[in-house]
Formats: C-alpha cells, structure tokens, sequence
C-alpha cells in the first residue's frame, strides 16, 4: 500500500477515534451504514456503549436518529429514480420499459434480495421498514419503499421504530457486559 493511502487511512480512522470524536462520530458512522454503502454501525454503536454506558439512551438516540436518517435518504434515491425514469418513458427518451417477473412484479435482472424487498414492500407496505436494520435487505427494503412511493411520514415511522429497537437493544447489552 502507498504511503499516501496509508496517510488517508490513518487519518480516517483518527477522525473516527471513539474519545476525540464520540456521538459525532456515532451519528456519521450510523447514517453512512444506512445508505447503500457496505457499512456497519453496529461494532462502532456497541464499542461506544460499552466505553459510555452511561450515556446509554444518548447513544441511542443518536444512533437511531443518523440511521434513519441514511434510510431516509435511500427511501428518497429509490423515489428519485422511479420519477427519473418514468420521465424518460413519458418523454420518448431511451430508456426502454424493463422486462419485469409476472410472479414477483420485479424487474429482470435483479438480484434476489431486490425482488424479496419487492415484494415484501408491496405485501405489508409502510410497516415492512419495521426490518429497514437488517444486514443486506434493509437498504433495498428503503430503496424500494420510494419506488413503491410509499407514504413518506409513516415509512419515516416504522424506520425509526425498527432501528431504535435495534440499537437498544444493542447498546443495552454492550453496556450491560462493560459494567461487569
């Protein structure tokens, strides 16, 4: 690895450092792993509560506020990209309307997380963002909601529900296990 690389790595990671930046650096970390990057907040949210336990539910909240943020943002990508596209359609651009499955209402090509996120957005609606937190189907779970155009406000809702009870849950027993 170049030094410069090296020099970028360490500065990142300096930035990142759990007592010069703390919450700040919970609610970036927990808001990037919520958009499409492959990130996850849950090592760096739990180490922030072991180190802090008693700052428990300020964790959180921050942490639950930044990943529902970075899930709202993905909802409002999918939304962009549906509009973008049938604008293409309307207009006569080039885009051509996408094969879709007859039995999942998905479009070809996609991956099999894409058409489960699709068709469990379309069969419980706004409440399936209750699961926006998992590993690999919570991003395309966001992502389709705004393709769906969902109602925005109660997406926000089971989002935030689902990541806070996650990250409770998470910061609960990393605390627990620090103070012992």
């Amino acid at each position: 690895m170049s030094p410069l690389a090296t020099d970028w790595i360490a500065l990142i990671l300096g930035w990142l450092a759990l007592p010069e930046i703390g919450l700040g650096a919970v609610f970036v970390v927990s808001l990037l792993a919520a958009t499409v990057l492959p990130l996850g907040s849950e090592p760096f949210v739990a180490g922030y509560a072991a180190l802090n336990p008693a700052a428990l539910w300020v964790t959180v909240a921050v942490a639950t506020l930044g990943n529902t943020l970075g899930g709202m943002t993905t909802y409002w990508v999918g939304r962009g990209v549906h509009g973008a596209t049938e604008h293409l359609r309307q207009s006569g651009g080039s885009a051509e309307t996408p094969l879709r499955d007859a039995g999942t209402g998905a479009q070809a090509g996609e991956g099999v997380w894409q058409r489960r996120a699709h068709r469990w957005a379309v069969r419980f609606g706004p409440a399936v963002l209750l699961l926006s937190w998992l590993p690999v189907v919570g991003d395309p779970l966001c992502a389709v909601a705004g393709w769906l155009r969902l109602p925005f406000w109660r997406c926000v809702l089971f989002m935030a529900a689902g990541k806070g009870l996650r990250y409770l849950a998470l910061c609960s027993v990393a605390a627990l296990l620090a103070t012992r």
